[in-house]
């Protein structure tokens, strides 16, 4: 997670001065597997400055693979403390995604919770090119430093891929139901379960619907067990 950070640090600096956008990803099994299926999501993720180890799978696979992974960098965990150092250098995020009204809920309380954080937007919006034109109209007023996109995989990755050129934002990180657990509208895992990383489990009682996106699990331990995953 420091490494993460600092990784991040640096490319809002970079992106700053090179006018440039860095996409991050936060990666677990379930994007591996429809990565590669899906020719659009895989280039998108292989257009990323930066993916990350999210899912527990993923850190097992990276292991097993020789990588030197030392821990999960979960999104949700993540954003807490970029919002500490952006109000530490007076960046400004801008929050964009999740149903209406979320994206502001999350944006009061990082605010609330880290002193001196000046968030530079929110707006829900949608992940349909066809309304790209509002969000994008939206983040170039206020010209944030850090944009989270919270519309889920692959519509958070396919999104920042498709306005990438456009944006003009340092870096563009999916977070997927992070703005929802900001807001309080979903909870999150107790932290023993997170510790024991079992938040998958949680989220799956919270959340039935997902048992279907996680079908691929078997598949993706068979894929890592006979070889590189690609």
């Amino acid at each position: 997670m420091t490494e993460a950070l600092e990784r991040i640090e640096r490319m809002i600096a970079e992106g700053a001065r090179e006018g440039r956008t860095h996409p991050v990803a936060t990666v677990n099994p379930e994007f591996v597997m429809r990565a590669r299926r899906d020719e659009r999501f895989g280039a998108a993720l292989e257009g990323s400055a930066l993916n990350l180890a999210d899912g527990i799978g993923v850190v097992w696979a990276m292991r097993r693979q020789g990588c030197p992974q030392v821990e999960r960098v979960s999104g949700s965990d993540l954003v807490p403390l970029l919002a500490r150092s952006c109000a530490a250098r007076a960046w400004r995020p801008f929050l964009l995604g999740a149903r209406p009204g979320v994206a502001e809920a999350a944006a009061l309380r990082l605010e609330s919770e880290h002193p001196g954080l000046r968030v530079a937007g929110a707006h829900a919006g949608s992940p349909r090119p066809e309304d790209d034109a509002e969000s994008l109209r939206l983040i170039a007023a206020t010209r944030p430093d850090l944009l989270l996109v919270a519309y889920g995989a692959p519509e958070q990755e396919l999104w920042i891929a498709r306005n990438r050129a456009r944006l003009r934002v340092p870096v563009a990180i999916g977070v997927g139901g992070t703005l929802d657990f900001l807001a309080g509208r979903v909870r999150r895992a107790p932290r023993w379960m997170r510790r024991a990383q079992l938040e998958w489990l949680w989220r799956l009682a919270l959340q039935p619907s997902r048992a279907r996106r996680m079908a691929v699990l078997p598949a993706f331990v068979l894929a890592v067990l006979r070889g590189p995953v690609a």
